[in-house]
């Protein structure tokens, strides 16, 4: 899609603008270069900086959202319950995975081209999948340990790859965890284990949900839930 002219926004990003007679009204399509903006013929302007405004939420979401870290040599992860890293190694064909409780490094070939699109792809799944095993190993001993100290007995518990939810109990009480959860502090870990196992007794988020997590939580039950909320996932 080529563009007229573009216009770069401190929060937004490029924006690329184009003129199409075909359209009818401004639309906007988010990717990964940049959003681009259609407009009508002989749309003003300020029309155009209006609608930006107006659109900037929902804009600036969509662009968090596209969004994708890039795999090389100095990508890191630095969290308080794991530490992953690409590091150089030694093997000319071959990528090696070194993994211990709560680290994992990742050995890639001295001639690895990290501009590789197709490699990109393969390396984020490869850092997705180190996640979900260091959270099977980390999430649901932590989880057995909260359920018995606060006698909140589940069912079963299992680890997915969700960036929508942190996690989810159903009505038999089968828990659900995403193993981005390892990219969180410990306070924030724990605080989404008692959400769940308080939904193990409260199914809703009434007034008795928050009174339990609120007790669970040290009378922090309703900071940690604004704290994770700000929280994203930038994998």
């Amino acid at each position: 899609m080529k563009a007229d002219s573009f216009i770069e926004d401190p929060e937004l990003g490029r924006l690329l603008i184009r003129t199409d007679g075909r359209v009818r009204r401004l639309t906007f399509r988010t990717k990964a270069e940049g959003i681009y903006v259609t407009l009508p013929p002989g749309t003003p302007r300020q029309e155009l900086l209006r609608a930006i405004e107006q659109l900037r939420p929902r804009l600036a979401e969509a662009r968090r959202k596209m969004s994708v870290p890039h795999f090389d040599l100095n990508y890191r992860i630095d969290a308080e319950c794991l530490r992953l890293s690409l590091v150089n190694g030694e093997d000319e064909k071959r990528f090696l995975i070194r993994s211990q409780p709560g680290i994992v490094e990742i050995a890639c070939p001295p001639s690895t081209d990290f501009h590789n699109g197709d490699l990109q792809a393969w390396l984020r799944k490869v850092v997705v999948e180190a996640l979900r095993k260091q959270a099977q190993a980390y999430l649901p001993p932590r989880l057995r340990l909260l359920s018995s100290r606060h006698n909140l007995p589940f069912r079963q518990v299992k680890i997915n790859t969700s960036t929508g939810r942190w996690g989810s109990c159903s009505e038999k009480a089968d828990i659900n965890l995403s193993c981005f959860l390892m990219l969180l502090p410990s306070r924030l870990i724990d605080y989404v284990l008692l959400h769940e196992l308080t939904h193990t007794r409260e199914m809703n988020h009434g007034e008795g949900f928050w009174t339990l997590l609120n007790r669970l939580t040290d009378g922090q039950a309703y900071q940690l839930r604004d704290e994770i909320r700000r929280q994203q996932v930038s994998l």
